[in-house]
């Protein structure tokens, strides 16, 4: 969280919640109860029922520990024991533990995003992410007849049997970030791409019948990201990714579409998204995706069809002129 911005993130009158507070929080909730009890405590923490959760994204994992062959524990941190070990060389490592039943773990993760709208424009908004992590069993520390080339290779092979994934103890909440997004921007470098076309984004959602209708917190996240340029220093990147899962996840095959029935596939699109223009907007979010839909709508526009406000016309031909993506 951007600690100098707390008090612009806040609703009207009331002040966000402090670090410690969120993490009180995820401490208190157990982690099986699902995103609800953490929405009415968050709704409880900023005073305001407008917090919601609009998307929670599983799949991922992260290195784990180390535990034995009855699941006690050796170490919580794989990367940080592996390095204290007296070997420098990998197989100096597997020769080490080859006789031992250590079992390493990962981190299975869930993440959910709550926002709050705090402004008129779609980039005013803030928003929490909280993680739900399970530890479980992930593979054996050494196994016969493998010899890893390095370090990193020992720490988290690519080619290596994976075990059943049984449970290391209780699943937990972790809190993970509060982000004002117009200070996540300002924190952005101004002369990255991915930051121009994220503001072009906004402005795109603003200036078009999307913007008239919804507010962007309800049916977008960003997925933020910190990493180290070549200098090693520290920056932030994000981009948008849609809340919405359904049967409209795949936008219309333009090469088959003119016309009426191209129109009729659009809205019936932006209907089951729940928004108008919805399928221009998650067109962008596609790196070189089907931009012949664009490109068929806009080529309807100038014969005989008129299916388009005026307002996301002029949003498309300015994409026409000036491609981007995010």
């Amino acid at each position: 969280m951007m600690a100098d911005d707390r008090a612009e993130t806040a609703a009207p009158g009331q002040k966000p919640p402090t670090v410690d507070q969120l993490v009180a929080l995820c401490n208190k909730i157990p982690a099986d109860a699902g995103p609800e009890p953490l929405e009415r405590g968050l709704r409880d923490l900023f005073g305001t029922d407008e917090i919601a959760c609009v998307l929670d994204r599983g799949g991922w994992h992260r290195l784990g520990g180390v535990v034995d062959g009855d699941l006690n524990r050796i170490t919580t941190n794989l990367s940080d024991w592996v390095a204290q070990q007296a070997g420098e060389e990998p197989l100096d490592l597997v020769a080490e533990f080859a006789e031992s039943d250590y079992l390493v773990t990962r981190m299975a993760g869930r993440t959910y995003y709550f926002t709050l709208s705090t402004g008129q424009e779609p980039g005013q908004f803030l928003q929490v992410e909280i993680e739900a992590l399970q530890e479980v069993v992930d593979r054996p520390l050494v196994m016969d007849d493998w010899f890893p080339d390095t370090i990193a290779e020992f720490i988290d092979p690519v080619d290596y049997p994976r075990l059943d994934p049984r449970p290391v103890g209780s699943p937990r909440y972790l809190f993970r970030r509060m982000a004002w997004v117009p200070g996540l921007l300002a924190q952005m470098d101004a002369s990255s791409r991915s930051a121009r076309n994220l503001k072009r984004f906004f402005a795109d959602w603003q200036h078009s019948s999307a913007g008239e209708a919804e507010r962007f917190c309800r049916h977008w996240v960003l997925l933020i990201r910190e990493y180290q340029d070549s200098d090693r220093v520290t920056r932030t990147d994000a981009r948008p990714l849609a809340t919405f899962k359904g049967d409209a996840a795949e936008l219309p095959v333009a090469e088959s579409l003119r016309g009426s029935e191209l129109a009729h596939a659009i809205h019936t699109y932006d209907r089951k998204v729940g928004y108008p223009f919805a399928w221009f907007f998650h067109l962008l979010c596609r790196k070189g995706g089907n931009v012949q839909l664009a490109e068929a709508v806009l080529k309807d526009q100038v014969g005989a069809y008129d299916y388009l406000p005026a307002r996301d016309l002029k949003v498309l031909r300015a994409w026409e002129e000036r491609p981007y993506s995010v």
